[in-house]
């Protein structure tokens, strides 16, 4: 009877870092040219594969769309999260999000035309799925967030929490539209405080309170 070997371990390792080496060239590839113009052949080159290569990784190029959209909404979120987390004070946390956020932009600036891209694609693919769920996700923290400021006397009482997230999304949305009109997205990092700056400035009592 003919004994089956056990997948070798190292196989599993190497698929891993293919895949993980193939949604990085993506995300930066995307940075370079239009998402919708990016062809599996150059993403193959990109990462020094053949087509058929590639396609023992991702069996076709919306599998791969799919692992690029997990990948940018757990690397987004977890980054983000983990900042805000890190701060009692619900108004330092939006602060603190609102920063990493546009810092992950200008680590990655081909995520914000990557998943623009993914919605403004007909029906609802797994990918574009992915980016609402991601997009809901965040809108959710920021409101739970504007709520606990709330209750913890740091936001103004009565707020529209809902559309304040909206408009707190648009803050970032925006500038990262005009880094990339620009040219100059390294420079949102300098420019992002002055814009919360503003953004809080909607929502905060005033206060002789120099903590606050």
């Amino acid at each position: 009877m003919a004994i089956t070997k056990a997948p070798d371990k190292r196989t599993y390792q190497s698929t891993e870092l293919r895949q993980s080496a193939t949604i990085e060239a993506v995300v930066q590839l995307c940075a370079e040219q239009d998402p919708a113009t990016l062809t599996t052949a150059r993403i193959a080159d990109e990462v020094g594969l053949s087509q058929g290569a590639l396609f023992k990784h991702f069996p076709n190029k919306n599998r791969l769309w799919e692992s690029v959209a997990g990948w940018v909404s757990e690397q987004l979120t977890s980054q983000v999260f983990r900042e805000a987390d890190r701060h009692e004070h619900a108004d330092q946390a939006l602060e603190a999000m609102f920063l990493a956020h546009v810092g992950f932009i200008v680590r990655h600036p081909g995520i914000p035309r990557l998943m623009l891209g993914e919605l403004q694609k007909p029906g609802n693919g797994p990918a574009k799925t992915i980016v609402r769920q991601t997009l809901a996700r965040y809108r959710s923290k920021v409101v739970g967030l504007l709520q606990l400021g709330i209750e913890q006397g740091r936001i103004a009482a009565g707020i529209d929490t809902e559309a304040a997230a909206v408009l707190y999304l648009g803050a970032i949305q925006g500038l990262v539209v005009q880094g990339m009109v620009s040219g100059e997205i390294a420079s949102l990092e300098q420019t992002a405080p002055r814009i919360f700056k503003l953004y809080s400035a909607s929502f905060q009592e005033m206060t002789n309170d120099p903590e606050k």
